[in-house]
Parts: structure tokens; C-alpha cells; sequence
């Protein structure tokens, strides 16, 4: 059985970086390392920490609940989220090798308030200023970005 322990967080030159099982358990994880990014740039206000933290959440949130579900024969499926924050923006890049997503992010609202589910692409596209998605090599990738307010 693959190692379920995700990869330690890495920082480098600003950008942390954590690769681990697409389980719902792996959300704290992330939380953990979004604290590690804002011990590293304290300078960031908190009206972007939250726009950002909500945009990687939301996408983490549809990572998991899609890549979780398995085919016969795989054991475990993975993602790998790399953040970093420059002068100018905060940027998360996912990967993930769940199944494709057929999806079209121009296509993205808000559901009615009577919905049960379908909110977290559309709360992430209003979070942030760029979310693009796109499938090569058998992966799933997604990118962010918020472009930091003066101030």
C-alpha cells in the first residue's frame, strides 16, 4: 500500500509546497500550510489572506471530492498544491490525478439558494482575480491567482 503520510511542506523562496492522498483528512494539512505561507509573509493584508484561503479551499474541497473516488484496481489517488506569495500577488497551483473535469469556467455561477452543493467553483472564481484549469499527462491542473491590494 502507498504511503498515506503526505510530504512534509517545503518552503523555497517563498512558496510552500505539499503533496499527500486525496482524503478529506488532507484538508487540515492544507490549513497548516496556508499558516506556514502567512508566518513567512506577514506583510499580506488579511482581506487577501481571506479571498485567497477561500479560493484554495474551495478548489482543494472539489479536488478531493472528485479525485477521492477510485477505479477498479487504484489504491489512492494524489494531489499536490504549491503556494507562494510575491510583492504583487498570492498564487496556488494544484495538481491532481483524478478523473478529467469536463468543465468550461467561463460557464461557472453561482447556483440558486435552494442548491445543495455547486458553490465552490463560483465562491473561488469571485475570490480571486485569475482560476484556469486545464488536463495534460494524465493530470488535472488548476491555478490561482490574487493579485495583492495595495496597502
Amino acid at each position: 500500500m502507498p504511503d498515506p503520510t503526505p510530504r512534509e511542506p517545503s518552503d523555497d523562496e517563498g512558496r510552500v509546497e505539499l503533496s499527500a492522498p486525496a482524503t478529506p483528512e488532507m484538508m487540515q494539512m492544507v490549513h497548516a500550510v496556508l499558516e506556514q505561507l502567512w508566518s513567512n509573509h506577514e506583510d499580506v493584508a488579511m482581506a487577501d489572506r481571506i479571498r485567497f484561503e477561500t479560493a484554495v479551499i474551495e478548489i482543494l474541497g472539489n479536488i478531493v471530492e472528485h479525485a477521492y473516488r477510485l477505479e477498479p484496481g487504484e489504491s489512492e489517488r494524489r494531489f499536490d498544491v504549491s503556494l507562494s506569495a510575491t510583492e504583487a500577488a498570492l498564487v496556488a497551483s494544484f495538481g491532481d490525478d483524478g478523473m478529467p473535469v469536463s468543465i468550461d469556467l467561463s460557464d461557472v455561477t453561482m447556483p440558486d439558494e435552494d442548491a445543495e452543493s455547486g458553490r465552490g467553483l463560483a465562491l473561488a472564481m469571485a475570490a480571486v482575480d485569475e482560476l484556469s484549469y486545464d488536463r495534460a499527462s494524465g493530470r488535472n491542473h488548476w491555478r490561482l491567482t490574487c493579485v495583492r491590494q495595495p496597502g
